[in-house]
């Protein structure tokens, strides 16, 4: 998130928000092209390869010709293989008989004590989420990051259960990284790079910064697999700043490692695919995916987490997903395939107050992670816009880019990371600008819990509507992604004090990489207290009991220029709240089936889906289905007068429930519910039930939300309702 030097070095004052580097996509450089064949043929994996290399052989000649040039074949949860072809090769083998699609390789990129009370997962609460789930004991989490550094205390085994039978994962040796590594806690770990070599060229480890192996040199995925599932770690700390004690979401649940990103942040999608494909046939109960892609979003049958995912969710694997850090504009939200749980950050009650004192006696106060020397020493300060370097820009210079700084009038100035809003960052810039020398002295950082209100959704997090699906709500929850302290790898950066460089066991970092395995911890526990929801049930269990407000009851608040009262585009059902997820009430479930529908609504042909399911499908093309999938949320892309909506809810509360429908609706919309009563018994688990928006609106509208809830005295099941109205001829007149 930041480096740190003493004061005696470069410091210069940043005075915009600290955020993530927006994740880029890079078209590949060579021929390398993922052939994707949907559903495996055989149950034989040797089958299943046999039939890539003689399909491939008729375009390059021979056995040996195709077995040369694939890199991967994905033969256990689903088929097809990556492999180096020419475009016209490419071209030829998409239209052979049983061939869903062929697509180039892209290379996408990865997206961090307190969170956990934050959100009352602790031992303390009665009959709460962690105790029922057994702390996720039973179930594997699988995270497909930057790989792990094993020797972290997160990931020792003391109490961990042995194995279980039924685990075929393996644990694949490399550089500083052998079978001693997995134990009873990390049980699995695979590495994957012939998709990024191909791009890239043979990767350089002489350097000690990166290993062909499991074993972690970004901090990543240490920090991802510990946050979802790392033990319990007493005194915990960033260089003593949050300090206390660090777990996991689910500390008791298994880790499996898939190593498919590497230290320069690139992850190929040949690679993902192939860790897909493992990660089915090893066992996986869950898997954290912190990786994506910026807009435009690929079609589904193109996208290589689509794909995987969608294989992994008909086997009954929750697939959690990171929502982007493009944020706060809209349409960016990545991962958006409704059977993925995608996931945006929010912020938690945890503060890093840093007293900045200016020359003139003044005080203000930012946010930093300071714990250098020389706090009390006062220190010319220089805005970068100023001392910009004659080979760079003003843009460049404002945020302190590398290189964008005249070295010399840089030189002694100021330091780098202390965030403050733009309101004092303007009164800074005034006393600098009324001061013929101004200085400043900073105090250490404190860290300061419950004084600060939250959650609020991150400036960073990427936002809905989806570019792709607009009627599929995107993202689906929030949960905590800023400021996490979780374990890092001592390869990665090292912190610097003063003259003093220490390697790194504990890290703060922000994104929605880091709330995504907030969620998929949560997802274990789930699974591990219901083990027999499906992935569709456990999504709706999130959304439909997640929270719209913050801890002092106020409606949650969007981060932004400038801050807004959130909505479903930026939160989807709101800000997670576990322990009222274990007991939703009704749920909205789905199958593969219900996904089938949905592809052949955006129009997918028959052949394509009936590859991908290996099951004849005759598509109905009819886009009403697109509206009609039974997710826990409405959304209404283009109302043009009137439409009539179904959704479907099993009850999964007391045998006989009634419940009772309260709508708030849009504004300009009027809203109606049929029934508006649903009565369950023993014989009665289902009930389908119909919503008709009526536009009142005769213009071209922007969206605007409500909400439909279901109430029985005990359960608040709320639905997101997402409308924007639409007329016929508004481009025609114009």
């Amino acid at each position: 998130m930041a480096s740190f030097w003493s004061p005696g070095i470069l410091l210069v004052l940043l005075l915009a928000f600290l955020l993530k580097t927006l994740p880029l996509v890079i078209l590949a450089k060579s021929n390398v092209y993922i052939v994707y064949m949907g559903d495996k043929i055989h149950d034989e994996p040797e089958l299943v390869q046999e039939s890539h290399h003689e399909l491939l052989s008729d375009i390059v000649g021979s056995i040996e010709a195709a077995k040369e040039s694939i890199l991967y074949s994905y033969k256990h949860g689903f088929s097809g293989f990556a492999a180096v072809l020419t475009s016209s090769q490419a071209k030829l083998i998409a239209d052979f008989p049983g061939v869903v699609g062929v697509v180039r390789n892209r290379i996408l990129s990865s997206h961090t004590t307190r969170s956990w009370d934050f959100l009352h997962i602790k031992p303390q609460v009665v009959g709460g989420i962690l105790s029922k789930g057994h702390s996720g004991a039973g179930s594997v989490i699988g995270v497909m990051d930057t790989g792990v550094w094993p020797e972290s205390e997160s990931f020792r085994d003391e109490g961990m259960s042995e194995v279980p039978s039924r685990w075929r994962g393996i644990c694949q040796e490399g550089e500083g990284f052998n079978r001693s590594h997995c134990n009873r806690k990390i049980i699995g770990a695979r590495w994957y790079i012939k998709g990024y070599e191909a791009e890239f060229g043979k990767l350089n480890v002489s350097d000690g910064v990166e290993f062909l192996s499991p074993r972690d040199a970004a901090g990543h995925g240490t920090h991802t697999s510990s946050t979802a599932t790392g033990g319990l770690v007493e005194n915990a700390s960033f260089m003593g700043l949050a300090q206390g004690l660090a777990r996991g979401g689910a500390p008791s649940a298994w880790l499996a490692v898939y190593k498919v990103c590497w230290a320069t942040g690139d992850c190929a999608e040949a690679d993902l695919l192939a860790a897909f494909d493992d990660a089915i046939f090893d066992g996986v109960d869950v898997l954290s995916v912190s990786i994506g892609s910026p807009p435009p979003l690929a079609a589904y049958v193109e996208d290589a987490i689509a794909i995987g995912s969608f294989h992994a969710v008909a086997k009954g694997i929750s697939v959690i997903c990171s929502a982007g850090n493009s944020g706060p504009y809209p349409q960016t939200v990545i991962n958006t395939a409704p059977w993925i749980v995608t996931v945006a950050a929010s912020t938690i009650d945890r503060a890093f107050p840093t007293v900045i004192t200016l020359g003139n006696n003044q005080t203000i106060v930012g946010q930093a992670l300071f714990t250098g020397k020389n706090a009390d020493t006062f220190h010319p300060i220089v805005y970068g816009e100023d001392i910009v370097a004659d080979n760079s820009y003003e843009d460049s210079a404002r945020s302190c880019d590398s290189g964008s700084l005249n070295a010399t009038l840089a030189r002694g100035k100021t330091f780098p990371s202390i965030q403050v809003d733009l309101a004092i960052g303007t009164y800074l810039l005034t006393y600098m600008e009324a001061s013929r020398n101004p200085v400043v002295k900073f105090s250490f950082t404190k860290t300061v819990i419950g004084q600060q209100i939250s959650p609020e959704i991150a400036f960073f997090s990427s936002r809905g509507p989806s570019s792709i699906s607009p009627t599929v709500l995107k993202p689906d929850i929030a949960a905590p992604g800023v400021n996490i302290l979780a374990s890092w790898s001592p390869a990665a950066s090292p912190a610097m004090t003063g003259k003093e460089i220490l390697p790194l066991d504990f890290q703060i970092e922000s994104g929605t990489s880091m709330s995504c395995p907030h969620i998929s911890g949560i997802v274990a526990l789930l699974k591990a207290t219901h083990p027999t929801w499906s992935p569709a049930a456990i999504k709706s269990a999130l959304i439909t009991t997640a929270s719209i407000e913050d801890e002092y009851g106020q409606n949650t608040v969007a981060e932004g220029a400038p801050h807004k009262q959130a909505d479903p585009f930026d939160y989807g059902g709101g800000h997670v709240d576990p322990n009222k997820a274990m007991r939703p009430g009704l749920i909205f479930d789905m199958g593969t089936s219900d996904y089938i529908r949905f592809l052949c609504a955006l129009g997918y042909n028959n052949s394509a889906i009936s590859f991908m399911t290996r099951s004849r499908t005759r598509c109905r093309k009819s886009s009403s289905f697109l509206v009609n999938l039974n997710l826990p949320a409405i959304a209404i892309p283009g109302l043009k007068k009137n439409l009539t909506v179904s959704r479907t809810v099993t009850n999964v509360g007391p045998v006989t429930s009634l419940y009772v429908a309260r709508v708030v609706a849009p504004p300009g919309t009027y809203v109606t519910v049929e029934p508006s009563v649903l009565s369950f018994d023993s014989t009665t688990k289902k009930i389908k039930f119909k919503v008709t928006f009526c536009s009142q609106l005769r213009i071209q509208g922007r969206y605007s939300f409500g909400n439909l809830f279901w109430e029985d005295g005990f359960h608040l099941v709320r639905m997101p309702l997402v409308v924007r109205a639409v007329i016929d001829d508004f481009y025609a007149e114009t």
